[in-house]
């Protein structure tokens, strides 16, 4: 599933393809064909997201909520479009662009307070403004669930996937078993400044990369890291290879149905 870092992004492209045009609104799979009919003609006015949920206006107020769950696409080209598969749930096109959605979890027009209430359930997500740490804490620290359950809570921070959990955890050296209440204030700050500063560079850079400078291929000698999710990464889908930092064989373990990865020297209890 795609982290929250792609879908800031994803807003980012639809708004700069789209934003401030008429775009015609097309429903190939005619899943969305209804609400399709009614969106065609009228303007995309702006873009959003929140953790892993993105938000498209058209007009003042008409939502397109879309979550892209484990099998969502996005895929944006330049016009003419070709023809549409039949796969194609939802496609924007105008005269120089186009962008096909398949397979999401979600793809629905909702009303304002619609919207609101996905925003309520959701914590606090690290690349939006209206951010705000300290909620995140207050639920982590009255918690007995581990540290590396509640990162991946969305009810407690939006955005942050398999990736960036194991990452930041291992970045501050902290055992991902650790339960949420015995997390200090001062790590807390320093797990969420690094969030920020992470994702931020994911959605520059559209790819996750994690390891700090003397840790890269370059700096170590070593071979980049070959993998479908593309960046260099410390501990995620690095189970048995040795860490980075100090050799230690990397570790993997089920957590809450999702594979864990840590370094049992570098994250000790």
């Amino acid at each position: 599933m795609p982290e929250g870092h792609t879908i800031h992004r994803l807003a980012q492209d639809y708004a700069a393809r789209f934003a401030g045009r008429p775009a015609t609104v097309t429903s190939p799979q005619g899943k969305f064909s209804d609400a399709a009919d009614l969106l065609t003609g009228a303007e995309l006015t702006g873009t959003e997201a929140h953790g892993k949920h993105l938000f498209l206006r058209f007009r003042d107020s008409d939502w397109v909520h879309i979550h892209l769950g484990l099998f969502g696409k996005v895929t944006f080209g330049d016009a003419p479009a070709p023809p549409p598969t039949d796969t194609v749930r939802l496609r924007l096109a105008n005269p120089t662009s186009y962008v096909d959605l398949r397979g999401p979890t979600t793809c629905a027009l909702i009303t304002d307070a619609e919207k609101q209430a996905i925003h309520d359930r959701l914590g606090p997500d690290p690349l939006r403004a209206d951010a705000d740490p300290a909620a995140a804490h207050a639920r982590i620290r009255r918690s007995r669930t581990s540290i590396a359950a509640l990162l991946m809570d969305q009810k407690v921070i939006a955005g942050v996937g398999n990736v960036y959990r194991a990452e930041v955890l291992f970045r501050h050296g902290i055992d991902p078993y650790r339960p949420g209440k015995d997390i200090t204030p001062a790590e807390w700050d320093a797990l969420w400044s690094d969030l920020v500063a992470l994702m931020r560079e994911g959605v520059r850079a559209n790819r996750i990369d994690t390891v700090r400078p003397e840790h890269t291929p370059e700096a170590m000698g070593r071979p980049p890291r070959v993998d479908d999710h593309g960046g260099e990464v410390y501990v995620y889908r690095r189970a048995h290879l040795p860490c980075h930092v100090c050799g230690t064989e990397i570790r993997t373990a089920d957590l809450a149905a999702r594979n864990l990865f840590w370094c049992p020297t570098c994250q000790r209890r």
